[in-house]
């Protein structure tokens, strides 16, 4: 998993530097989510439905006819928000890209997740009217944090369920989150048991964790991210068993049985205001973000079925 890319992928390997502009669109969107509106959960109705909104906004603004699933929790109406780049496949297949929008109560959600959103936002840009031979699913959803984490009122859980129920053929889901934090202090970077024996102790880089179905979609996310970027990169597929690894929205769609990968830079064990009100927008690295973004970009091409 950590060998590096043979000739197999034509684009130059580019040295870490991030393109301006898409650096102030991410911090833009995370403005807009952590300081404009600020906690936005089922307890905060209004704030929830103001993140949809500029989720909504900046799909539209980016060319696409964004749908929403809408569903209630608690009496309250709630939606995962979708934009759609069409495959020219056949038959189609489609991968997932997605980031959930709420913030746990209490927290502003700069890291967790405005970054992972900020992501998600920035691939659409660069995919919108570029069609791939698999269509690609750029999905908001809500409900990620506690209380509903890993219940049916989960937002990706509302998402996959129906995935499977109507037999949706995704080849491969990324869940990105809490992706902003990096340091390049001596014991920065913590692990659970046993990851701790093996991942280096300096959190300089970006994560992708899979479980042993995805290992193989791990690898060629892998392959495929360091073929565009030398940003520093680990991946490991694991035990979803393991504290974290499971910790996201990738896990409803291993529990509907497709293959899915979180990216990461890996929210407790790295980041020290996880789930609190320091979750603010001066903590995180925009230009380490925009360089993860490029390598994601090159991830979505391969995954899409891009040479």
């Amino acid at each position: 998993q950590r060998r590096q890319a043979t000739g197999a992928c034509r684009l130059p390997v580019m040295q870490p530097r991030a393109d301006q502009a898409a650096v102030s669109r991410l911090r833009g969107d995370v403005d807009a989510l952590a300081v404009g509106i600020g906690e936005r959960h089922l307890w905060r109705p209004g704030a929830l439905r103001a993140a949809a909104d500029h989720i909504r906004n900046e799909f539209a603004r980016a060319g696409y006819e964004p749908t929403a699933q809408r569903f209630e929790v608690r009496g309250i109406a709630v939606e995962n928000l979708e934009a759609v780049a069409s495959g020219t496949g056949t038959p189609l297949s489609t991968v997932v890209v997605g980031a959930h929008y709420d913030s746990v109560q209490g927290c502003p959600g700069a890291n967790d997740n405005g970054t992972g959103v900020a992501a998600m936002l920035e691939l659409s840009r660069r995919f919108a009217g570029r069609p791939r031979p698999r269509e690609i699913r750029f999905v908001a959803f809500v409900n990620e944090e506690p209380p509903w984490f890993q219940t049916s009122s989960m937002g990706s859980v509302v998402y996959a369920t129906e995935a499977q129920r109507h037999r949706r053929a995704i080849s491969g889901m990324l869940s990105l989150e809490t992706m902003g934090y990096y340091s390049d202090e001596p014991a920065s970077q913590r692990y659970p048991a046993p990851l701790n024996l093996v991942l280096p102790p300096v959190g300089n880089f970006i994560g992708f964790v899979a479980n042993g179905r995805s290992a193989a979609l791990l690898r060629r996310c892998l392959k495929a991210f360091r073929a565009r970027t030398s940003f520093p990169v680990r991946g490991a597929a694991v035990p979803a068993s393991i504290p974290g690894v499971g910790w996201s929205d990738h896990w409803a769609f291993w529990q509907a049985g497709y293959r899915a990968v979180m990216v990461t830079d890996t929210a407790p064990f790295r980041y020290p205001w996880y789930h609190t009100a320091g979750d603010t927008p001066d903590r995180i690295s925009f230009d380490r973000l925009g360089q993860v973004v490029d390598g994601l970009e090159h991830v979505v091409h391969v995954l899409a079925g891009g040479e």
